[in-house]
């Protein structure tokens, strides 16, 4: 939403909004001019029915249907669209790549963005994420190409028609909103029929669907090869249809990442860049904030923070730092996020939050959500089979790391954790 806002702000439009609470995010807006409310009352709603004539609402489904603000625009008739929806009008007249995925969406289209802008193609891209280069969460180089995160959440990512489009992965989530991962399935082979005609998908190595292959270490189509680690960076070769290109480095830590980057790089080919001219744009990319951030790095304590909010994020999560501190126990604390993906998966969370030396869990993020009975923090600590392991609360998170002996610490989760961890460190580097 919020790079939403940036390009109608840029667009010279008056921009206004609303959220549950201020963040970082929503500070940035601000110093851009864009005014934001966060108490739910009609009368911070900025625009009265006589201006309707003017004015779009856009919204998200993590808006309440109790919302006061948003029940006063419907029924004075105002024009109201999804964003979802939003994205495809922007996305209907101009040359569009989109990149769904139940993991790696932010980051892929982010580095896709940046390889994009960075070998001179006139390019928008919109991200779920703050991209390091940009400090921002839109990329704005030209408007003839669109850069998009095709969000499967909803079935949003079917208001889009990409010219070229890619599919990360396809593990189970969102179960809230279909129910059985079958439907979710059907949701990926609907929006794989989106792409246009004369198009191109491309799909991670192993999925039940037709197009072009991506993976690594692999017979994909196009493959990260000869992957190795080098002074903290990644090392790899990419084979494609017309050769291979070697000795590509990437920044960023992982094997989930290296795959990421090659499925980027995949869609910049295709796209018509040269593929010599990618890799020095892929080298110079910073990642993403809150995916695998450090906010600190020095020899006594190293704090990673990570958006990670489903049990396949974990994993990688914890693959990567195990790769990385081989020889260092490893603290994570973990925020889950929203009641019905914790319920869905609360034997796989469970193994995943296992495989770290310690845990420190809090409570669940409901976000949009109602409590549902018996699923709670303290359910799932009960499952996770370390024996040092812990619930806090976010007022004594600061003293439980600060206290916690392990050198390598892990902040994980998708809800307000991530302004938490600001704090958290600057008081850890005062």
């Amino acid at each position: 939403m919020s790079a939403l806002a940036r390009y109608f702000k840029a667009a010279g439009k008056l921009v206004y909004g609303y959220d549950k609470t201020a963040s970082a995010i929503t500070a940035q807006l601000e110093e851009l001019g864009i005014e934001i409310h966060f108490e739910d009352v009609v009368d911070a709603v900025p625009v009265k029915s006589e201006d309707k004539e003017n004015v779009l609402i856009v919204y998200t489904p993590a808006i309440p249907k109790t919302h006061k603000g948003f029940e006063y625009v419907k029924n004075q008739g105002f024009t109201i669209k999804k964003r979802a929806a939003v994205l495809g009008l922007l996305t209907k007249d101009k040359f569009c790549l989109a990149v769904a995925g139940t993991h790696g969406k932010t980051t892929t289209s982010a580095i896709l963005g940046h390889l994009l802008a960075e070998t001179k193609i006139p390019v928008t891209a919109f991200l779920g994420g703050i991209a390091t280069n940009y400090n921002s969460n839109l990329i704005q180089k030209g408007e003839e190409v669109i850069v998009v995160e095709a969000d499967e959440y909803d079935r949003s990512f079917l208001q889009l028609y990409p010219n070229i489009a890619c599919i990360t992965s396809m593990d189970a989530d969102h179960l809230d909103i279909y129910g059985d991962v079958s439907v979710m399935e059907e949701g990926f082979r609907e929006f794989a029929k989106h792409v246009q005609k004369d198009g191109t998908l491309f799909i991670k190595n192993g999925l039940e669907l037709k197009g072009i292959t991506v993976g690594i270490e692999d017979d994909s189509e196009y493959s990260g090869k000869n992957i190795m680690i080098k002074d903290g960076t990644f090392h790899f070769d990419l084979q494609h249809p017309k050769g291979i290109l070697t000795d590509i480095k990437s920044r960023l830590p992982g094997r989930h990442n290296v795959f990421n980057a090659v499925t980027a790089l995949a869609m910049a080919i295709k796209f018509g860049v040269s593929p010599e001219a990618l890799k020095p744009a892929l080298e110079n990319f910073r990642g993403v904030n809150r995916r695998f951030t450090y906010r600190v790095n020095r020899k006594d304590l190293v704090l990673i923070d990570d958006y990670a909010h489903h049990p396949t994020e974990i994993d990688a999560v914890h693959e990567s730092v195990r790769e990385l501190y081989p020889d260092d126990e490893i603290l994570v604390v973990f925020q889950p996020h929203l009641f019905s993906r914790t319920s869905d998966f609360m034997e796989d969370f469970a193994i995943s939050l296992s495989q770290f030396d310690e845990v420190l869990l809090l409570d669940i993020y409901p976000a949009r959500e109602e409590p549902i009975e018996e699923v709670n923090a303290d359910v799932l600590l009960e499952k996770i089979t370390l024996s040092r392991k812990r619930k806090i609360s976010k007022k004594t998170l600061e003293n439980e790391i600060k206290n916690a002996p392990a050198r390598i610490k892990v902040m994980l989760g998708a809800g307000d954790i991530g302004e938490e961890i600001i704090k958290i460190t600057k008081a850890l580097t005062i």
